[in-house]
Order: structure tokens, then C-alpha cells, then sequence
């Protein structure tokens, strides 16, 4: 497609989104809906424009996604690529609070993390080279009431000359054909632009996802991987004045918990398994701050290549979920069976880290005809994989 091409389907995709903005019984109406979809399409069709239409029920359906990351979804805007690729609403939160004054947004996507910095109070200059994103950028700072601090700017960043502020930047993880790349030197744009960025500013912050290759990629920067309810959502480039004193940073939401260190600065003993077996949370492993976390609980590694850890006390700590030792198995289906028979339990949940198992081939097999959830984790202890039978504490 031509770069004439592109703009004139760019004009028309943001005509389209004002007649429907203009149009807001027609989400009213969808809602309402209790009959057949293909019919409510046929009549509103004969009222409204067929792309209006359209547009309408693909923006409900986006918006309807988009509830559980987005408290404001039901009056926000939304494109398929943004919304995958947008900040979850906690996590955009989260990183806003390192930020001040003025902050220029590059590659702003829907506007996620521009929103939650016009609500720190910053004043942002959002810039993306799509003009529907910057629309829906306006639109849905808007609905958060702060469309006096967020502006969006369609633009190149390359044409952007001005280095006031601190900056914000999320590159695009999908530049070919929404293909996710993991790889920074694959993504829009790469790895050199964003390293003379950090050059250029006096300090930021680079959105990546927690599965790209940054290690070792940004020296004298701060990498925080940041988890939402269990999940490690993104990794974080802080730079400049916005880094902190330590390379690596594990955070957890929504509790906001935090840890910050040099990785290497702790080495935990490997041990035998202890009444209580613990599972780190995913941002703790990513940012290589197991043996940290386990130095200032008083646990213990169950083998060097897992990051299980283990201890004879139950502790309480938002960085790891516990779980009571009840057996200590071999690998062997037969005695798993056996035991999980002998607990009675009525659910079963199949955890690995290094150990290939194909969970619901597990449970399968498994007597279920208790109550309650017992769990199986199959783990590498001193070499050899065994299967650790436990449950989660009672609250």
C-alpha cells in the first residue's frame, strides 16, 4: 500500500470514528439489544452509514475487552492494535508517579500511558505517527478529564526535534503485520534510536516487554519488571534522573510492593525441601532477583537451575505464593496418583517451571473425588525431577 494510499484510509478511519462519536445513541442501542445481533445490523444499517455501523460494534466489542484493564473502558476508544498493545490502567499508574512537569509521550498508541500521566499532573506532549491513534489519544484523555495536559501531536518521532522534558516511549512490538517481536533490535524503532534517546534526555523511561532481550542492553539504567496480579506485564528502562540506585527492580501490583538490588549481590544455599514450598512472583524472576528475595526472607533454593524456594516457616510476602509441603515424590505417575488419591482432593492444579509436563494430560489421570484444590508442582531437586504434593494455606 502507497504512503497516499495509507493517509487517505487514515482520514477515513478518523471521519468514520467522528460521525460515531457524534452518534452516541447508537452504543446505547447495541446495549439494549436482546434479540439477534444480524437483525439489530439490518436496522441500524437503514438509519446509519454501514461503516458507522461497523465501526460502532467493533468499538463495543474492544471496549467490552478492555473493561478489566480500563476502569473508564465503557467511555474510552479504542483500535485492536492499540488496546493489545496499550498499558494495563495499574501499571501505566504505577510508572506515571515517577514523573513531573512536562513529558513528551512518543509513540503514545491510545493514549494509556498519557492519560495516567495527565492525571499525575504532568503536562504531556503525546506524539504517534498514526493520526486515528492521536484522535483516540484527545478523546480518551478527555474522559478522564485531562484533555488540558494531554495534546497529541501526529508526527514521526525522527521529526520531533525538541528534548524538553522527560520522555516516555513505547515501541512497537508488532511493526510487521501485528507479528509480535520480542527481539528490541526488531522493534519500531530499534534499539540505536532508543539508546540515542537516553542520550538526548535528561531522563525517562523505555516501555518493553518483560520477554524481550534487554539484559545488558541499557548500561547505567534501571530495568523494573512490573507484574499485575500474578502476570509480569511489562519491563521498564528507567533512565537518566528517573533511574533509580539499583539495576533491577521487581514490582508487584496491586499491592505496590517493591524490590530493588543488584542481583548479584546475594547467592542462596540450595537445599532440601522444607514444610512450605514457595513460588516467586514472575517479576522477581525476571529481574534475576530470586537469590535477593530469598536472602531477606530466610529461604532456600531447592536446586540451582529452579527458581522454587523453599523454608520450614510459613511466610507472608506479596514477591512469593506459598504452598504446604504434604509429600515429596519421584516422578512417577503411578505414586502421584497414589498420593493425590490419599488427600482426597476434588481439584487439581499442575505447576512447572523447568520440568516439560502437559498439565491437562496430568489431570486426567488423577482421582478427583474429594473437596478442595491440591497441588502438584514438578520441580528439579538436587538434579533429579521430582513432584512436590501441596495446597495452597488456608485464609
Amino acid at each position: 500500500m502507497s504512503a497516499e494510499s495509507d493517509i487517505s484510509a487514515a482520514e477515513e478511519a478518523c471521519r468514520v470514528l467522528e460521525q460515531l462519536k457524534a452518534t452516541p445513541e447508537l452504543f446505547q442501542r447495541l446495549a439494549e439489544n436482546t434479540g439477534a445481533e444480524l437483525g439489530l445490523q439490518k436496522r441500524l444499517r437503514a438509519e446509519y452509514s454501514p461503516e458507522v455501523v461497523r465501526a460502532a460494534i467493533t468499538q463495543a466489542e474492544l471496549r467490552n475487552k478492555a473493561s478489566s484493564r480500563f476502569a473508564r473502558a465503557a467511555e474510552m476508544w479504542f483500535s485492536a492494535k492499540g488496546l493489545e498493545q496499550a498499558t494495563s490502567e495499574a501499571v501505566a499508574a504505577h510508572k506515571a508517579k515517577r514523573f513531573s512537569g512536562a513529558v513528551q509521550d512518543f509513540c503514545c498508541g491510545i493514549g494509556a500511558d498519557s492519560v495516567a500521566l495527565g492525571m499525575q499532573g504532568c503536562d504531556v506532549t503525546s506524539v504517534d505517527l498514526s493520526s486515528v491513534c492521536c484522535l483516540m489519544t484527545d478523546w480518551n484523555a478527555a474522559a478522564h478529564g485531562v484533555s488540558g495536559r494531554v495534546k497529541a501531536t501526529c508526527s514521526d518521532i525522527a521529526d520531533v526535534v525538541s528534548r524538553d522534558g522527560l520522555l516516555h516511549i513505547d515501541p512497537d512490538r508488532r511493526p510487521v503485520e501485528w507479528r509480535r517481536v520480542r527481539r528490541i533490535e526488531d522493534c519500531q524503532p530499534g534499539l540505536p534510536v532508543l539508546l540515542e534517546l537516553i542520550d538526548e534526555f535528561r531522563g525517562g523511561a523505555i516501555k518493553l516487554s518483560s520477554a524481550s532481550n534487554f539484559g545488558g542492553k541499557f548500561p547505567n539504567c534501571e530495568v523494573e519488571l512490573i507484574s499485575l496480579d500474578g502476570e509480569c506485564r511489562e519491563a521498564t528502562i528507567w533512565f537518566g534522573e528517573l533511574a533509580g540506585d539499583a539495576p533491577s527492580r521487581a514490582t508487584v501490583l496491586p499491592s505496590g510492593e517493591t524490590l530493588s538490588a543488584e542481583p548479584l549481590s546475594a547467592w542462596t544455599n540450595v537445599g532440601e525441601l522444607g514444610s512450605w514450598i514457595y513460588d516467586p512472583d514472575p517479576a522477581i524472576v525476571r529481574s534475576g532477583l530470586v537469590d535477593v528475595l530469598a536472602e531477606r526472607l530466610g529461604l532456600r533454593r531447592i536446586d540451582d537451575a529452579e527458581e522454587y524456594l523453599t523454608g520450614d516457616a510459613l511466610v507472608d510476602s506479596p514477591f512469593v505464593r506459598p504452598f504446604e509441603v504434604l509429600e515429596n515424590l519421584p516422578n512417577n505417575d503411578r505414586d502421584v496418583r497414589r498420593a493425590f488419591g490419599r488427600h482426597e482432593f476434588g481439584q487439581a492444579e499442575v505447576k512447572c517451571r523447568h520440568v516439560p509436563i502437559q498439565a491437562e494430560a496430568v489431570r486426567r489421570k488423577l482421582p478427583m473425588k474429594g473437596q478442595g484444590v491440591g497441588t502438584l508442582i514438578y520441580t528439579r531437586q538436587a538434579g533429579k525431577t521430582k513432584v512436590v504434593v501441596c495446597r495452597r494455606p488456608s485464609v
